[in-house]
């Protein structure tokens, strides 16, 4: 018998935890969605026609080394917010895990970040060597992409609404979105930025895969033109919340609890918003944008509480 194909995603599980805000306990619900997605995952990844078992060793490695699952999460909320239904976004938000995914491979390279630890593991290259974890890193965004137009269509999604999901997804990772912002992010290493320009930077690097995970989940879900001008702004703000929280993290906390090198921005003379802040200013800077996020959802109703919620999750991960 031959495999299915990665692009014949395997039946939806539902999830169980409530989204009624009266009722939301959000460690149930991420550990709900996350485990919902980590089941999706990695039954993409069994039936995968990937011929190559050590590049698919490599792919797995770091596809199913944990973390936070947020983007994905984002995304079924955000479905779930505008009356979709999870069948309908489940391809996506496992596209957007498997992307976002890629850019840590990358980022941990030697000629990119030269990083050793990644969730608390050796790095992929570590494991695999470099080419491998370039090659693991562009199969994983590369098999995104078929993953998104095949489940989606056969949720039955209208042609337009994909094309024009993959067409956003692709500028929030390109050369406008996640990969300029890491060049202007290594061209500017030693430099001393603005606020507006870190902003710019991040805006690009973190938040734009942000902004595709709620846009792309709500469109996917059937949201109107007003509801998806309210989720952009909510996934803007959201991305720089959840970037000044890093920044933040890095300073204040151990290689051992964030499962990375920690200290490296300052070690690589970056701008952070610390650096440019100081501690205290990047705290309540990063809670500004939290209810900046909180606030563009005023015309969503209890639907909307898990994304409410999940803005205060993004500055308060461990502060």
């Amino acid at each position: 018998m031959h495999p299915k194909p990665l692009s014949d995603p395997p039946a939806v599980d539902h999830p169980k935890a409530a989204i009624d805000g009266s009722s939301l306990d959000l460690g149930d619900y991420l550990k709900d969605r996350a485990g919902l997605v980590e089941r999706h995952l990695s039954a993409c990844l069994d039936a995968a026609k990937a011929p190559v078992g050590r590049l698919q060793e490599a792919m797995r490695y770091s596809l199913m080394a944990g973390g936070k699952r947020l983007r994905p999460i984002l995304a079924l909320a955000a479905c779930e917010a505008v009356g979709g239904e999870i069948e309908s976004v489940l391809g996506y938000a496992c596209a957007l895990e498997m992307i976002h995914t890629y850019s840590l491979i990358h980022d941990d390279l030697p000629c990119m970040d030269d990083d050793d630890l990644r969730r608390g593991r050796p790095t992929n290259h570590k494991v695999f060597g470099e080419a491998i974890a370039t090659l693991a890193g562009d199969g994983l965004l590369t098999d995104a992409f078929a993953l998104i137009a095949r489940s989606a269509k056969q949720a039955g999604v209208p042609a337009e609404l994909i094309v024009d999901t993959i067409a956003e997804l692709a500028e929030a990772c390109g050369s406008s979105g996640m990969v300029g912002g890491q060049a202007i992010d290594l061209l500017t290493e030693g430099q001393r930025l603005s606020q507006s320009e870190l902003e710019l930077l991040h805006g690009m690097k973190t938040g734009a895969l942000f902004v595709a995970a709620v846009c792309g989940g709500a469109r996917l879900g059937g949201a109107g033109p007003a509801q998806l001008r309210a989720l952009h702004n909510y996934g803007s703000a959201l991305g720089l919340a959840f970037q000044v929280t890093d920044d933040l993290l890095d300073v204040v906390q151990t290689t051992d609890h964030l499962g990375k090198r920690s200290q490296k921005d300052q070690e690589r003379g970056k701008a952070t918003y610390p650096s440019i802040l100081g501690v205290e200013e990047a705290r309540l800077r990063a809670q500004q944008l939290a209810q900046q996020a909180r606030e563009a959802l005023t015309s969503f109703d209890s639907r909307a509480d898990p994304l409410r919620m999940l803005a205060q999750f993004a500055v308060e991960r461990s502060l």
